[in-house]
């Protein structure tokens, strides 16, 4: 299991603007347990397609959805998400839905 570096960053500003008890506790413990995929040149180029597709596409996404589809996509992995909206039918990106 990985998670992409902007994850990570979303999951900080969750802890920083969190009042719950423990909650860095349990980012440590998530930390301590998955890999973080940096942003690097494969995933900028990556990037970059899916960002020129949803533009073709007339369907614009979250700067953060894209960088974590690029990130899958370049590493060859699937994102297992509840938002099947923003990712299902980008080009290269396999897909898995929970709920």
């Amino acid at each position: 299991m990985a998670i992409a570096a902007i994850t990570l960053a979303e999951l900080r500003l969750g802890r920083l603007v969190s009042t719950r008890e423990g909650k860095a506790d349990s980012l440590a413990r998530l930390l301590g347990a998955i890999t973080v995929i940096p942003y690097d040149e494969s995933i900028a180029e990556v990037h970059a397609t899916l960002l020129a597709e949803v533009r073709r596409q007339g369907r614009p996404r979250g700067a953060h959805d894209l960088i974590i589809a690029a990130t899958a996509a370049a590493s060859n992995r699937t994102i297992v998400t509840a938002d099947l909206r923003a990712f299902g039918d980008l080009p290269g990106v396999e897909v898995l839905t929970h709920r």
